[in-house]
């Protein structure tokens, strides 16, 4: 009989043979406006979504427990949010499409990093058995695959201001990308909130207070702070243009820290979920 990780790892690399393959053709539609080929990107990466999707719900059912334990499952799992996120804004929002040059790759990132970690199921300890921490993981991964659009918006703004005439793709006007990166920020900051919410509840069901000042805590607090004072700013100073565009990308590699980076590097009673 085939193991489930076998099974469970080969779908995550037939999902990566789509993403690479929308990605590739994605950019070469991207920067010589070939709109066949746009199309046929965002095919690949809704068929890569389907293997992938169904090799999440394939390791759920077999251990058990959610996408949120170890680095293997927490990684894929931000992969196809991100990714699914996209997908559904350009939806509605037929002008961001663009920024799928940076989103696309992102994905495939996460979900390649994935397969380097040790893909072995986790056993679920008892503090982390609550609907509290599901909606705790998922408003964070909600928040992140929502600022990933608007860090491309920030990116493209500060290349495109910086030369006017570089060949990039058909992008929107530095006017419309300031306002997108403004509008995507603020999503992810309103989820990142949530999330922040969410999660001292799961912390108060599961060790009796609200708050610890655990490491983690604390340096998600730190880029909730960070991302509400690039919105003050924004709002209530006029900052705008590569001013702003520069103080979200340092903002967004703060939250990478904070998700990605903290449990490794520090002790931390969260550590447990990126093991």
């Amino acid at each position: 009989m085939t193991s489930p990780l076998i099974i469970d790892t080969s779908l995550h690399w037939v999902a990566v043979f789509f993403y690479v393959l929308a990605t590739v053709a994605n950019t070469w539609g991207q920067f010589f406006k070939k709109d066949p080929w746009q199309r046929g990107a965002y095919r690949l990466v809704l068929a890569g979504l389907a293997v992938h999707g169904g090799a999440l719900l394939f390791r759920w059912i077999t251990s058990g427990h959610g996408p949120y334990i170890a680095k293997y499952e927490i990684l894929s799992s931000q992969s196809w949010t991100a990714l699914a996120m996209f997908l559904l804004f350009s939806r509605f929002f037929p002008r961001i499409r663009p920024s799928s040059i940076i989103v696309f790759p992102a994905g495939f990132l996460l979900i390649a990093l994935a397969l380097f970690c040790n893909p072995a199921v986790s056993q679920l300890p008892p503090t982390l058995r609550s609907v509290w921490l599901v909606l705790h993981v998922a408003f964070y991964k909600i928040a992140l695959g929502t600022l990933i659009i608007a860090l491309a918006f920030s990116l493209f703004h500060v290349v495109k201001s910086g030369n006017p005439q570089r060949r990039l793709p058909n992008l929107p006007s530095l006017q419309d990308m300031d306002i997108f990166a403004l509008r995507f920020a603020g999503f992810g900051f309103t989820f990142w909130s949530i999330g922040m919410l969410s999660g001292s509840i799961w912390a108060y069901q599961s060790w009796g207070r609200f708050w610890g000042w655990d490491p983690v805590e604390i340096w998600s607090l730190a880029t909730w702070g960070l991302f509400g004072i690039y919105l003050h700013l924004r709002r209530f100073f006029g900052w705008r243009g590569n001013r702003a565009a520069w103080f979200f990308i340092v903002c967004f590699l703060v939250s990478l820290f904070a998700i990605f980076a903290t449990p490794l590097f520090i002790s931390s009673i969260h550590a447990e979920y990126f093991k």
